[in-house]
């Protein structure tokens, strides 16, 4: 729940910027100068330089309106509607109650500045909106901005926080080195699963798995890279995967997630997930590429170490391992949080030189 406001909070602050400038930018578009303008009538109270300032107060107030009733639309949607229906009836009822809440705001409104600057708006009472083109004019603008601020929240959710800015400024079109850890996260028996409960069972459990997975990935400060069939790959900046041990604080956190669902997994589908995780990191490169689809890319020993210290946990019987070179860059304060265990210098499958990787398990007061 905590989590949940949180990111209401976030988003709100987000929705109210992006609406109230949005708002204000239309009184730029459509009245600036419009006083000055020879042949051109204005309405009765504004005149004298009016024409501008007022409207430029009413539609930032409407603005910043439209920015807390949309982000509390999608809040509701998001946490009660979204999965329980198809994704296009989704949009097709959640843009229909942003037309009635924009249309009876808009209504409001109109009374409300009418009365405070002493204007005749001409406005009728009951569907004024049907007829009148300066609603239109403005809803259609308000759609306009909606697919742009959509637009904007997908590209940041598909490429990570700060990574579709510099997407867009081209700083990926050469190959850039970066410094990263990366965490390959995979289900555990997942054939023996998929045989068990059937193939459209295991999608629907797989769905609920990585539901939990997002739950806690914004704490951790993780960027989710790619999701592939019942493995998800999740990346860090190497400073910011190290603070606070995020990389290792989302493999527990994600098991307790799971951990406080068990009833639900068990009652819907008789089975529990748990998974298995390697970690490593160190210099890759990172690059944009494709043409008929774009994405950001990363290239290196950093994320080929990892997918092979992941395929360690089976043969050990472990859940979680760490390259040695990670595990010494964090500060696990080992006696309180975890417990670590080296496994020695392994020969990865597919490497030539040998790599040192420990296991991490939670401490038992931790983990009770």
């Amino acid at each position: 729940m905590r989590r949940g406001i949180k990111d209401y909070l976030k988003n709100l602050g987000q929705s109210v910027a992006f609406w109230t400038v949005t708002s204000a930018s239309f009184v730029i578009f459509r009245f600036y100068g419009l006083d000055q303008e020879v042949g051109v009538a204005v309405l009765p109270g504004f005149e004298n330089g009016q024409t501008f300032f007022q409207p430029m107060i009413v539609f930032t107030a409407i603005g910043f309106s439209l920015g807390l009733l949309y982000a509390t639309i999608d809040y509701l949607f998001d946490r009660y509607v979204s999965r329980r229906m198809a994704l296009f009836a989704n949009l097709i009822f959640r843009s229909l109650v942003y037309f009635l809440v924009t249309t009876a705001l808009l209504t409001a409104s109109v009374g409300v500045f009418s009365r405070i600057f002493e204007l005749d708006m001409d406005i009728e009472q009951g569907l004024w909106w049907l007829s009148d083109k300066r609603f239109w004019a403005f809803m259609y603008y308000i759609i306009l901005s909606s697919f742009l601020f959509s637009f904007i929240k997908i590209a940041v959710e598909r490429f990570g926080k700060g990574v579709f800015l510099r997407i867009l400024m081209g700083k990926y079109k050469n190959p850039r080195e970066e410094d990263r850890i990366f965490m390959f996260l995979d289900l555990k028996d997942s054939t023996t699963i998929a045989e068990k409960i059937g193939h459209f069972k295991y999608s629907q459990f797989i769905q609920d798995c990585f539901y939990d997975l997002n739950e806690v990935v914004p704490k951790f400060e993780a960027e989710i890279y790619q999701y592939v069939g019942d493995e998800a790959v999740l990346s860090w900046p190497y400073e910011k995967g190290l603070a606070n041990n995020n990389c290792v604080g989302l493999f527990f956190a994600f098991e307790r997630q799971k951990r406080s669902r068990k009833n639900y997994y068990i009652d819907k589908y008789g089975v529990f997930p748990e998974f298995k995780a390697g970690m490593h990191g160190g210099r890759l490169m990172a690059a944009e590429v494709g043409s008929v689809k774009k994405e950001l890319a990363y290239h290196g020993d950093v994320i080929n170490t990892s997918a092979r210290i992941q395929g360690e946990c089976n043969k050990h019987n472990v859940s979680l391992l760490v390259s040695g070179k990670l595990l010494k860059d964090l500060d696990l304060k080992i006696e309180k949080y975890s417990t670590s265990k080296s496994l020695g210098d392994i020969l990865l499958k597919g490497k030539q030189k040998k790599v040192r990787i420990h296991t991490l398990t939670l401490a038992d007061a931790v983990a009770g």
